[in-house]
């Protein structure tokens, strides 16, 4: 580190300037994201929140590496999970660490040549370095902590479609309605064996009609997996009934050797339906 404590006061003295410079030449024209925002309760937050990664920025000159990504680590996080970063394309975060290392750039040199006759070149050449290499650092380390909250969230939401794409209606007391829409991959398909033995255990559902006129094609593994929910089904006592299967779907399982022998087959929901009630 360049330990310097004048540089340190020069830096930070100009903090909320800096921060008043950037907003005031932020491109307000992106299509989206937190600098899109014109509501001045987000347009307050993200200047605080500039403005604190400045005061944490200066320390650069005042600290040793540990301690000064010690310090920073806390804001990293908080940006990288704040959800209006999080609505906002990972390539406009990023010009903008750009723009600010632009900023402490063209600050350092400022201070350089009001205080030339105190500091050589190479000192400056220094202090342009390390801001510079910490940039480079502070970028990778956010853009991994930004992929790493943005896939958690992703995760979560495509648990919840999941959730809500596969839900077990009670038609009655005893018997449930399990009514399959959109194309079923194999993550969703693992999703659906397990959720449907959850729900149908709590709901002590005896009879369930999967319905897959709303499916219009599975690959071998996802017909496997939906004969293994039926084989599954039966060992905790639910019986089953499959209405809507597509051609395409039961020549999958004619070649897979799945034996739906003794399993109730309708050509609609509504046979399965009159079948069941």
């Amino acid at each position: 580190m360049c330990i310097n404590q004048e540089l340190y006061e020069f830096l930070l003295d100009k903090t909320w300037g800096l921060t008043e410079e950037w907003y005031r030449s932020l491109d307000k024209s992106d299509s989206s994201g937190v600098y899109a925002s014109e509501d001045p309760q987000v347009v307050q937050t993200v200047k605080e929140q500039n403005h604190e990664f400045h005061k944490r920025f200066c320390k650069l000159f005042i600290s040793n590496n540990v301690q000064f990504f010690d310090q920073l680590k806390g804001w990293i996080v908080d940006i990288a999970k704040d959800e209006e970063h999080l609505r906002t394309p990972i390539y406009f975060i990023l010009r903008e660490f750009f723009r600010t290392q632009e900023q402490y750039l063209d600050l350092i040199n400022e201070f350089y040549y009001l205080h030339k006759e105190k500091y050589s070149e190479e000192e400056g050449g220094s202090w342009i370095r390390i801001t510079i290499q910490t940039f480079n650092q502070i970028i990778t380390w956010f853009t991994e902590e930004y992929h790493k909250y943005a896939e958690s969230k992703l995760k979560a939401q495509q648990e919840m479609i999941n959730e809500l794409s596969s839900p077990v209606i009670s038609l009655n007391e005893k018997i449930a309605l399990l009514p399959l829409v959109g194309d079923i991959d194999t993550a969703r398909a693992k999703f659906l064996l397990e959720n449907t033995l959850v729900q149908c255990a709590d709901k002590r559902v005896d009879e369930l009609i999967i319905d897959l006129s709303g499916v219009p094609m599975v690959d071998t593994m996802v017909a496997h997996q939906i004969f293994q929910l039926i084989e599954a089904l039966d060992l905790i006592g639910v019986k089953t009934t499959i209405s809507g299967i597509r051609p395409e779907i039961a020549q999958t399982a004619v070649q897979l050797g799945l034996n739906f022998n003794k399993i109730p087959v309708t050509s609609t929901l509504s046979k399965a339906l009159k079948l069941n009630c």
